[in-house]
């Protein structure tokens, strides 16, 4: 079997999908997206054309190694999420060829489904309590936001008070049986940061994600030794060799990688089974589509220690365009009291509408993330 063709389709809201195409008809579905940079992936893409056309699809560490190795430059979030969603492609034509799921070519599963949670408010944290109500009534009990706006290096305890009795006020209104993961997003520095958890360590959050920005490993680090509240990082680390330095100086209880930036399934399992050997837990990042989405329940039927799967249904970006609206009836994401089912069937194990798909990318997308800046007119973290 001989890799043919690679297609790739700009669709809304701001996803980029990846059709790999072989010589005996097996196809293979992919998310190779950044945020943001869908165009750039797409041309990465392109570009890749010439060391994978004519190759055997089902030769996937190969492929991924020379895809990785080759020339001098290696890692990073453009080269990584391409390789993820050639990666996504191969195993399902793999698993297509086989007719079996990704899961039961590597080990088998080791759960049927898999506890999810949903994203409330928008870029700011607005309409958190009657999110989280919505989220409640459809039968989850866990959710995650941004606690947050912007907030400079050095801000003010009245921004810290409003941030605090924000959060309050949503403890209170949807009580302790539903699960609360504060995102900071990044958007908060060091100084910020230390004081925040500390305000916030009451409420009991089920883990705070990216108190810091990613680069900032050493200041994680101090930060995990000073508060009780898990601290989650991954998102926008981009390999295993990106993860190193997490492990080895305990900056997480959680990693929380992403299967379309990190280099997809073959990765993203590896780096899994490398944290279960510090005891730290697995909790997918995923706010984007459904092959993304379908890749990571892969992952979550594999990994012991992954314990809860991000997904973005309903997420203020998708309006117009949501993840079942991709997928042909039936054959998309089912879940039950709050957990989404593990997909048994060949490949990533949903079936993607193609013909939605390409009318969907006559419209494409060109969405770019805000531009915030703060009252003095400095750049500010989105």
């Amino acid at each position: 079997m001989k890799i043919t063709a690679l297609k790739t389709y700009l669709v809304p809201p701001r996803w980029l999908f990846l059709k790999i195409e072989t010589d005996e008809g097996l196809v293979g579905w992919g998310e190779p997206v950044l945020e943001g940079h869908a165009e750039t992936l797409a041309a990465k893409i392109s570009e890749m054309e010439d060391f994978l056309i004519g190759a055997n699809p089902l030769n996937i560490e190969d492929i991924w190694q020379s895809l990785y190795r080759n020339g001098c430059y290696r890692g990073g979030p453009v080269l990584m999420s391409a390789i993820s969603g050639v990666d996504m492609a191969l195993w399902d034509i793999k698993g297509r060829h086989h007719n079996a799921p990704i899961h039961a070519l590597m080990g088998g599963a080791v759960r049927q489904k898999i506890r999810s949670y949903c994203w409330i408010g928008g870029d700011r944290p607005t309409g958190l309590i009657d999110g989280a109500k919505n989220l409640i009534a459809q039968g989850y009990n866990a959710a995650k936001f941004n606690i947050c706006s912007e907030l400079k290096i050095v801000d003010s305890y009245k921004k810290i008070d409003t941030i605090v009795q924000q959060m309050s006020d949503l403890r209170s209104a949807v009580g302790k049986d539903f699960d609360l993961a504060f995102d900071f997003h990044g958007r908060v520095h060091a100084p910020m940061a230390k004081v925040l958890l500390h305000e916030l360590e009451h409420l009991r959050p089920l883990f705070v994600e990216d108190a810091v920005v990613s680069t900032q490993i050493d200041t994680m680090a101090d930060l995990a030794r000073s508060t009780s509240i898990p601290l989650a990082i991954g998102e926008r680390l981009h390999s295993r060799y990106d993860f190193k330095q997490v492990f080895e100086k305990r900056a997480a209880s959680i990693v929380n990688p992403d299967v379309a930036h990190v280099g997809g399934i073959s990765e993203m399992v590896r780096i899994g089974h490398w944290a279960e050997a510090y005891d730290i837990a697995l909790a997918p990042h995923c706010p984007l589509g459904p092959i993304a989405l379908a890749a990571s329940l892969q992952i979550d039927a594999l990994c012991h220690n992954a314990f809860i799967q991000e997904q973005s249904l309903g997420i203020h970006y998708n309006e117009g365009n949501d993840l079942n609206d991709y997928t042909l009836p039936d054959q998309g994401f089912n879940l039950v009291g709050g957990c989404l089912s593990i997909p048994t069937g060949p490949g990533l194990g949903i079936e993607i509408n193609e013909a939605f798909v390409i009318e969907q990318s006559k419209i494409g997308h060109r969405w770019r993330a805000p531009v915030w800046r703060h009252d003095d007119g400095a750049i500010a973290e989105w």
